[in-house]
């Protein structure tokens, strides 16, 4: 199983929010088409052809849980998945 599935697993199930690495859901992200830009420690998610974008900081190495749970949702609300 790639790293990108696992994190992938690790993202739908809310009770492991507080166990993602930042740098495997920005993997993530990029893999699944987003493209990345950096303002100061706040990296922002856009994909092309959908209004919405995701914002998210690193806390340490992890990502933050209630940002895990924004990606889970949009991920869900717009049917993007690692295959």
């Amino acid at each position: 199983m790639t790293t990108d599935k696992k994190t992938y697993m690790r993202i739908m199930d809310p009770k492991l929010d507080s166990t993602v690495k930042f740098k495997n859901l920005h993997n993530l992200l990029v893999s699944l088409g987003f493209l990345c830009t950096i303002k100061g420690d706040h990296y922002i998610y856009r994909i092309k052809g959908m209004p919405y974008y995701i914002n998210l900081q690193p806390k340490g190495n992890m990502a933050k849980p209630y940002q895990v749970k924004q990606v889970r949702d949009f991920l869900n609300m717009y049917g993007l998945e690692v295959k």
